[in-house]
């Protein structure tokens, strides 16, 4: 456990947040004896309470109240009784469900259940065939969710990754290396290189030491721990404890000293776990009664399914109102025939409600849900829980990460000013590793850096960010990666100094280049770059002019001389060059503005206008060094950096930061147009985040909410107010900064109090409560397991774009579930209406006569409706899907207008149906001659019912097929399905037939099919219990013209009166970003076209 592989895979770096304004810390230094809050530790036989506020504290005084010396550590003998009295120091997986729970789980659902007794009926009525049918069905959901739900649970396990196996303690007197689940509070911890911080702890002593905390706070970048500081503020964000190392956290570089403050469960990730176990409302504080009544509801409500995503939760209430509705339609039949239940009245009840159960649906559901998911896959989604595909389509919020989700989470140089040549720019750099990514600018004209050559300054300039550098990058080669490996094994050895410490954790780092990522010194491929990444992205900005650091090594007549490495307490890095060609030497330096500025040689008011500038775009989210550079002679003497770093001229500000990715305003706009309210929820400063958000879009002009006092919150500030303050709030904060795990839980559970759908994204281990907690959580490819686990979608390319195809895949599924649930209920309409008013056909017996058989009703329910509403669960996304608000989630699938249509287009099928046997049965030739015992078989006497019935199947097939092109679009016409299509009118039809091929071609064969079903001797009269027909094809043809008119005569009503789908026959983009407010920014938008 808790190797270096299981650890986020982000950027390493030994330098701190660089800015022309910002420090480490946050609040005024504070001395010993000014903390009568802390609370002092004994030792009792019950659990102690954890040390809180350690960071307001200094050392000395967490020692006192621990009770240790910190030069002795804590004796063999105290450390085995705290490890009693506190425990082992690990995090508590989650409390596994046994299999047999996991099993009842997933027939513990209203859809399941109907089906379970759906089947029980067939079996019952000797129906081996629907009843196996269904069997399987039953089966399949099972597994399939009994497999997922079983890995789901091992969701924080992912958490015993994050320990460290082994800790170097001072116990004793002696240090000794002892399994890091021993550790207790009060133990001293030393920390090198490479280490997993243990436990929490609260440090000591620090030499240049730097943990990696973004699995924990979303920092992208390394944390310079500063143990000499300490804090006023209890509430101080986690990330900006800069005294603190916390568990599962990563030494990045040089070594420190702490005191171990909590273990296990205690500590900051012990808490994360706690968040992932807890689910509902707290209930220590009620009563027995109220726990027991809590419990009971909340079990009641798993077993029906009522819990869940928007759809779960609509189809099992659906499913028990057919339940009921089954149940009272067989007590109508047993009660028309005056509850002489037997015989064939108790087969016809049965009949009549099994007609009522789409024994199809949850099939259909399950292979098109299975299809969004192969769409999504091909879109960089991968999908967890399969009814997630369908709930992201009705995302009201998405609430985004900022490092690489909505940026590319690489640092590229984005602007440098240079006196004598002006401001330079960056732009449009999709790989930050290829120096052809993107254009360059200079006082806003843009460079053909082909035919660019640099002035004196701006090469002084560049070949001071070059030289003053440790980094490497590389171009595509198309050498073995042996060969590749060997070179990089080399750089590494040779500059492993101990006084080096961003060397030392120098990682390798690729990246892929786009296809329009062009570079004009190596060939398409993957650039890679080695080393820290501020020095990266220096060196990139060099190449950009061809002064790559290799390359000026090799040209120029330079020796290196000296270097002095980066040092937390100078802030600054030095390296000289001896020139032996000019005969001096070269001192290149670069560093905090704040600390290179006091050993320039120039005037304070010089320094005052650089500072202002520095400041000024720190402002922007942007990390400011200042460049420096002089010449000394030959023969001054290298050993004292002081004098060395002395009397500099000053030669330019660098503006570094990690960049958006070029796709994410775009996406963010989309989101806009949609509907959807997109926040930032981030770990990173209010600067950078504001910034990012601004260039985005999230935080724009014409967006809603912009401008309110709120729209940019601290999580201090935000975790501070109650439930009710938030929820007076007009609009939840936009961009969220410094964000701690129960800041994304708290913004998780506002948006629910306000019945809003929201999306979740992140990729550390402290996003994975709010991704649980969300409606869809979605974790980033290459984030932590426990945070893929906690998640319901993954995105394999950490793109937000790939966000908002998830959304629009998810509107054509939910789209989809409409058009075939509107099929399949059509269809038991129609079947209820005809066999309820079919209890009036009689036969010599005075027995009801089946209008159709319990066969043929299995046939056109499980077989004939399955394929065409499989085929219209891949349809195609609708032009306009994304131009539309999100659907009403209190409503659901059913909305008003499917409701009606589904009870006027069955209403036509019934009575079309009926009106097809009665014409036969009483109109044709034999008419009103309807025989004996004509239900369980053919005789003599059946010849004319068993025609009607053959008419009736003809008819109710027919009528279903014709509904499967109807039920496209709920208000256009058939034959002007696509208001685009440039065929003529009325003859658009073809291609709209022809658009669904799946579709297209279950009709054809339902159609196919249906007249050997119909004329094979042995299939029809033994099998469906119906016979040939030769002129009762034109009834059923006749059918289908009267139903085609009046369906069209209903929909040309809704477009004429504009109601529900007829008020607009396709939306325009203009039309949704009017009504998203954006409608300004898209005339400026056409304004800079012209």
């Amino acid at each position: 456990m808790g190797e270096e592989n299981v650890l986020p895979a982000v950027e390493e770096s030994t330098e701190p947040p660089i800015c022309g304004h910002s420090s480490t810390h946050h609040g005024p230094p504070t001395t010993a004896g000014q903390h009568p809050h802390s609370q002092l530790h004994t030792h009792h036989d019950s659990a102690p309470t954890p040390l809180t506020a350690a960071h307001t504290l200094t050392a000395t005084q967490v020692a006192q109240e621990l009770g240790v010396d910190i030069g002795n550590g804590l004796s063999t003998t105290e450390a085995e009784s705290r490890i009693r009295l506190y425990g082992p120091n690990k995090v508590k997986g989650a409390e596994g469900l046994s299999l047999w729970k996991i099993l009842l789980r997933q027939v513990s659902n209203s859809l399941t259940l109907v089906l379970v007794i759906t089947m029980g009926l067939s079996f019952g009525i000797s129906d081996y065939i629907e009843g196996g049918v269904i069997s399987a069905v039953i089966v399949l959901n099972i597994v399939v969710g009994f497999l997922q739900d079983y890995k789901a649970e091992k969701t924080i396990q992912s958490l015993m990754n994050l320990t460290a196996p082994e800790s170097n303690v001072i116990r004793d007197g002696t240090l000794e290396k002892i399994r890091a689940v021993d550790l207790v509070p009060g133990d001293i911890v030393h920390l090198n290189v490479g280490n997993i911080v243990p436990a929490d702890l609260r440090l000591i002593d620090a030499m240049n030491a730097y943990t990696h905390e973004a699995f924990l706070t979303g920092e992208s970048l390394p944390v310079e721990k500063t143990p000499w500081v300490t804090f006023d503020n209890e509430n101080l964000p986690t990330g900006d404890r800069t005294n603190l190392a916390f568990s599962g956290s990563k030494m990045n570089a040089g070594r420190c000293t702490g005191i171990v403050i909590t273990t296990g469960m205690q500590t900051e990730v012990g808490k994360i776990a706690h968040m992932l176990r807890y689910e509902g409302e707290d209930l220590k504080d009620k009563g027995l009664f109220v726990k027991v009544w809590r419990k009971f509801l909340k079990g009641i409500k798993t077993i029906l399914g009522l819990v869940g995503t928007p759809l779960q939760i609509t189809l099992s209430k659906f499913a028990l109102l057919l339940f009921g509705l089954a149940i009272l339609l067989a007590v109508i039949v047993f009660s028309a025939n005056k509850w002489q239940v037997g015989g064939e009245v108790l087969i016809y009840g049965i009949c009549v409600a099994v007609a009522v159960i789409p024994e199809s649906l949850i099939a259909v559901l399950t292979i098109t849900i299975a299809v969004g998911a192969k769409a999504m896959a091909k879109s960089n989604v991968i999908i967890r829980v399969q009814a997630a595909i369908e709930a992201v389509g009705g995302v009201t919020n998405i609430c985004s990460d900022k490092t690489g989700t909505l940026t590319q989470g690489r640092m590229v140089t984005r602007k440098a000013i240079i006196p004598g040549v002006g401001i330079l720019t960056v732009e449009d750099t999709m790989d930050p590793y290829d120096p052809g990514s993107g254009y360059v600018t200079i006082n806003g004209e843009r460079l053909d850096l082909d035919d660019y050559t640099p002035n004196t300054l701006l090469a002084r300039f560049l070949r001071t960010i070059a030289l003053c550098n440790l980094s490497k990058v590389e171009p595509p080669i198309e050498n073995s990666d042996e060969t590749h490996n060997k070179e990089a094994g080399e750089m590494i050895s040779s500059d492993d100094r101990d006084t080096d410490s961003s060397t030392q954790q120098s990682t390798t780092l690729t990246r892929p280049t786009t296809a329009s990522s062009q570079s004009k010194i190596g060939s398409n491929g993957p650039w890679k770059a080695h080393g820290e990444p501020t020095e990266i992205a220096l060196q990139v900005l060099a190449m950009r002019f061809n002064m790559k650091r290799e390359d000026l090594l090799d040209t120029l007549d330079i020796t290196h001389a000296a270097e002095f490495p980066f040092d937390s307490t100078v802030k600054k890095m030095t390296i000289v060059y001896k020139d032996n060609q000019a005969g001096h030497l070269d001192v290149y330096t670069k560093g905090a503005t704040e600390f290179v500025l006091p050993v320039l040689d120039i005037s304070d008011s010089e320094k005052a206008k650089i500072l202002e500038i520095a400041e000024s775009m720190a402002t922007d989210g942007l990390r400011i060094l200042c460049i420096a550079h002089k010449t000394l002679p030959i023969e001054t003497d290298l050993s004292e950096r002081k004098s060395i770093e002395k009397d500099l001229k000053y030669i330019g500000l660098v503006a570094i930061y990690d960049p958006p990715r070029l796709e994410t305003k775009g996406a963010v706009r989309d989101c806009q147009v949609a509907g959807i309210t997109v926040h930032m929820l981030t770990g990173d400063h209010p600067g950078t985040a504001m910034a990012i958000a601004r260039e985005v879009g999230i935080l724009n002009a014409t967006v809603p909410n912009a401008n309110a006092g709120t729209a940019v919150m601290l999580a201090t500030d935000f975790d501070q107010l109650t439930d009710e303050e938030i929820d007076k709030m007009e609009t939840l904060p936009l961009v969220v900064a410094r964000c701690s795990p129960s800041t994304k839980v708290k913004m998780v559970s506002a948006l629910h109090r306000r019945k809003l759908f929201c999306v979740m994204t992140g990729d550390g281990v402290n996003d994975a409560p709010a991704l649980k907690q969300a409606d869809v959580g979605i974790a980033m490819g290459s984030g932590s397991d426990v945070a893929r686990e906690a998640s319901k979608m993954v995105l394999t390319d950490d793109n937000f774009a790939s966000i908002v195809k998830a959304v629009q895949e998810g509107r054509r599924l939910f789209d989809n579930i409409q058009k075939f649930l509107m099929h399949l209920l059509i269809s038991n309409i129609a079947q209820v209406i005809l066999l309820l008013i079919g209890l009036a056909f009689k036969d010599a017996d005075n027995h009801s006569v089946f209008p159709l058989s319990p066969i043929e009703i299995l046939w056109v329910n499980l077989i004939t409706s399955s394929f065409l509403a499989i085929g219209l669960g891949m349809e195609e996304s609708q032009t306009d899907s994304m131009f539309r608000p999100p659907h009403n989630l209190a409503v659901g699938v059913f909305t008003k207008e499917l409701i009606t249509d589904k009870f006027i287009y069955g209403f036509f099928m019934g009575a079309l149906c009926l009106a097809s046997f009665s014409i036969v049965a009483y109109v044709g030739p034999g008419g009103g001659q309807l025989g004996s015992g004509c239900n369980e078989g053919y005789n003599d006497t059946c010849d004319v019912v068993f025609r009607a019935r053959a008419t009736t199947y003809a008819t109710i097939t027919l009528l279903l097929l014709v509904t499967a092109w109807e039920v496209k679009h709920f208000s256009r016409s058939l034959f002007n399905l696509y208001p685009d299509s440039r065929a003529p009118p009325g003859l658009s039809v073809f291609s709209a037939v022809w658009r669904n091929r799946f579709l297209f071609w279950a009709v054809t064969a339902g159609f196919s099919i249906m007249f050997p079903i119909v004329y094979i001797p042995v299939i029809n009269h033994e099998v469906f219990k119906h016979g040939a027909i030769d002129w009762e094809w034109g009834v059923s043809l006749g059918c289908v013209v009267i139903y085609v008119a009046a369906i069209e005569s209903w929909k040309a009503v809704k477009r004429r009166f504009g109601i529900w789908s007829g008020k607009n026959t396709v939306l325009s983009r203009e039309d949704a970003e009017m009504r998203a407010g954006l409608e300004f920014e898209n005339v400026r938008e056409k304004k800079r076209e012209k």
